[in-house]
């Protein structure tokens, strides 16, 4: 039997609560450098203003005087920084003060920008930026990026923070596993130290004006950059008394990365975007910190095809959305590499604008991203099953040591991986937060390895001691012999002899000689140990089928296993159905219901999706608070209803065509619509059983005014 919207609705609680814009003034977000232009006038909340130079009041105020609220975003690793780095701001030059590989190239973000070592100095540059933006009426300071490459570390200002922070003469990353790894320790500091210096700045100055502004880190999520190998401060920057939130920078470029599943290497772009998201929200949701999640209608990459960047942004875009405790969004960085950039369409290498109708589709999900609630309502699988992760990942990545490899990530990977891809919507757990409370009160079984990361701190055994006492069970995957066991850390320093951190963790529980593999009884839970690294899982043609069915025995009751996850979001319907999953069975969504994937808007009475293949669906029903907008590619603004009509005024991007399903409680007897006082060509379409008026029409960012008599 083919699985249907319906078969999966005991697993959906009905109950959600809504979150318009007008109640969230800051619900939606976007990041351009640019002015106002009618072409990208996408009315999401928030105009992020990028970049700090003597246009920034202008830009800003062009956007202001469109009816945003402004905001101000700047690289803080990175950006067109030449006065401080050629010596205009303070004398001196700094060009040995970027990060630079073993052979002494440069890093670069572009030909001339290079990522910095954040310096004393080069944190003082940066606050004059935020004074400029602060001065300039920003409500709000996104530093960006705190990236510091893995294969750096050679510079000169980097020897010299070296010696600072560890007393000790610089060593060679390459030279040793300890080396690498307090290398990237070092990194880790060094951008936590700028981000607070900074934001404690903004703060205060800002407060100094009689206002106090927010700060956010925008930033690719823990997963990414441990695949690409870079060092950020991540779970550590919640910490900050100065620090209200993040945007999750999730995109086709890094959730399309390729990962082993089966020993197969390929782009899964939906399965690490939903993980992706996942770490950001573990990361965040536990300290009350606010967390954006963005998504690209295409990539940083110019040479794929349209069609490409559509299907892997409807890819991530599902993702996002089955992650129902999020509901703040960046809907897109750099409106004008979208509406205004050239890509290939199809097979071809000839480039063109974007198609008008993936245009379309865009500006409908950025109204549905204005709408969308927040919702209790689970993702339909077990639940209660998570994956451990730590900033430390990011330490082990770079150099790569003949007696250890984690390629792709596999370490993760496979224990998450095997997870997902039979249905079960995987909560991430991140270790740096195991103190705070309840971050466990949901988890029944917690998968975790010491393969791929390391703990930064005895008292997160502690936690998990705990956990596991009062009846949580712990799967525990690895071998304990790479390299990084034995760096100079706290298990095995200041009279502490551990051989590696595991000992110190189950020797919390009462193990003392788990050497074998087998399960523990400890307190009211179990420790279950397997002696393999969860890469191992990865490479495997079985999919790591070993660690399944010992997650089923921990778990107890049957797992689900099916090929998709689904979640309903008040009346918003989310569903994935997977490849190199449990069944190729199709997914059966009935209706009625809209296709916002669609950017015709149709009502189907139910749709079939095939595995590879996501759905995005506002559910029809006969609602009590007809007349309203369902669905549009522009917004909605001064709404008026009456017994016998609804006015309405729709905005959106000039040059990009709009459509609209509005809900009526009877079928139309005229339609009017006009941009300041002139008709406008308009196509419309009624259909009787859902009682839904399809309107098509030009957009217009002044506004098509409609009046709709019934």
């Amino acid at each position: 039997m083919k699985p249907t919207l319906f078969h999966v609705a005991f697993l959906l609680i009905a109950a959600s609560l809504f979150a318009s814009a007008q109640d969230a003034p800051e619900k939606t977000i976007f990041q351009t450098a640019s002015h106002w232009r009618a072409e990208m006038d996408i009315r999401s909340d928030v105009a992020v203003i990028y970049g700090m130079n003597e246009s920034f009041s202008e830009r800003a105020k062009s956007w202001q005087d469109r009816g945003y609220g402004i905001q101000f975003m700047t690289g803080v690793a990175w950006g067109g920084y030449q006065d401080y780095i050629e010596g205009r701001f303070d004398g001196k030059t700094h060009h040995d003060e970027g990060q630079v590989e073993r052979d002494g190239t440069r890093i670069m973000h572009g030909a001339t920008v290079p990522y910095m070592v954040p310096t004393p100095s080069y944190i003082e540059y940066l606050k004059t930026l935020i004074k400029r933006a602060i001065d300039g009426g920003a409500k709000a300071i996104f530093l960006e990026e705190p990236e510091f490459w893995n294969r750096g570390g050679y510079s000169d200002g980097f020897k010299r923070e070296w010696k600072a922070y560890y007393g000790e003469d610089w060593q060679a990353q390459h030279s040793t596993p300890d080396a690498a790894y307090r290398s990237a320790k070092l990194k880790y500091h060094l951008y936590f130290r700028a981000l607070k210096e900074l934001f404690l700045y903004a703060k205060d100055y800002s407060e100094s004006k009689g206002e106090r502004v927010r700060c956010y880190v925008p930033t690719h999520t823990l997963i990414n950059y441990s695949a690409w190998s870079i060092v950020s401060p991540e779970a550590n920057l919640a910490n900050l008394p100065g620090m209200d939130g993040y945007i999750a920078q999730v995109w086709t470029g890094t959730a399309r990365t390729p990962t082993f599943f089966h020993g197969i290497e390929r782009e899964r772009t939906f399965e690490n975007a939903f993980l992706e998201y996942g770490s950001m929200l573990a990361m965040t949701q536990p300290t009350g910190r606010r967390v954006y999640f963005l998504t690209d209608p295409i990539e940083d990459n110019p040479n794929h095809s349209w069609e490409d960047y559509k299907l892997n942004y409807e890819a991530t875009f599902t993702a996002q959305l089955l992650h129902p405790a999020v509901d703040h969004y960046e809907v897109m960085p750099w409106p004008n590499r979208i509406f205004f950039g050239k890509y290939q369409v199809g097979g071809s290498s000839e480039r063109q604008p974007i198609p008008p109708d993936y245009a379309t589709e865009i500006q409908v999900l950025i109204n549905a991203l204005n709408d969308m609630p927040k919702s209790d309502n689970r993702v339909t699988g077990a639940k209660g099953i998570g994956v451990l992760l730590s900033d430390s990942m990011m330490f082990q990545r770079f150099p790569t040591f003949k007696d250890y490899q984690d390629p792709r990530l596999s370490n993760l990977y496979g224990m998450a991986l095997p997870l997902v891809k039979r249905g079960v919507p995987v909560q991430l757990v991140q270790m740096e937060n195991l103190l705070q409370p309840d971050v466990l009160k949901d988890v029944r079984v917690l998968v975790m390895s010491y393969a791929n990361m390391k703990p930064l701190s005895p008292s997160y055994h502690q936690a998990l001691a705990q956990w596991v006492q009062q009846g949580g069970m712990l799967l525990f995957a690895g071998r304990d012999d790479d390299p990084y066991q034995t760096v100079r850390e706290w298990w095995n320093q200041d009279g502490a002899e551990f051989a590696a951190p595991s000992v110190h963790l189950f020797q919390q529980m009462g193990v003392i000689q788990p050497n074998a593999e087998g399960r523990y009884p400890v307190g009211k839970g179990t420790l279950s140990i397997i002696r393999q690294n969860p890469k191992e899982f990865a490479m495997a043609k079985d999919g790591g089928e070993r660690m399944v069915s010992e997650v089923q025995r921990l778990y107890g009751t049957p797992i689900l296993q099916k090929n998709y996850l689904a979640l309903r979001r008040g009346p918003y319907f989310i569903v994935s159905v997977m490849q190199e999953s449990v069944s190729n069975e199709p997914f059966l969504v009935q209706g009625p219901v809209i296709d916002l994937y669609d950017p015709q808007l149709p009502v189907l009475l139910d749709k079939e999706l095939k595995p590879g293949q996501r759905g995005l669906f506002y559910q029809l029903v006969l609602a009590p608070d007809a007349p309203c907008v369902l669905a549009a590619a522009s917004r909605a603004y001064q709404e008026t209803k009456t017994d016998a009509g609804y006015s309405f005024v729709m905005k959106g991007p000039l040059n990009i065509n709009g459509v609209a399903r509005v809900l009526l409680p009877s079928q139309p007897k005229s339609i009017n619509a006009n941009v300041n006082g002139e008709a406008v060509d308009l196509k419309y379409e009624w259909n009787a059983p859902t009682k839904t008026l399809l309107l098509r029409y030009a957009n217009s960012p002044e506004g098509v005014s409609f009046e709709i008599k019934y």
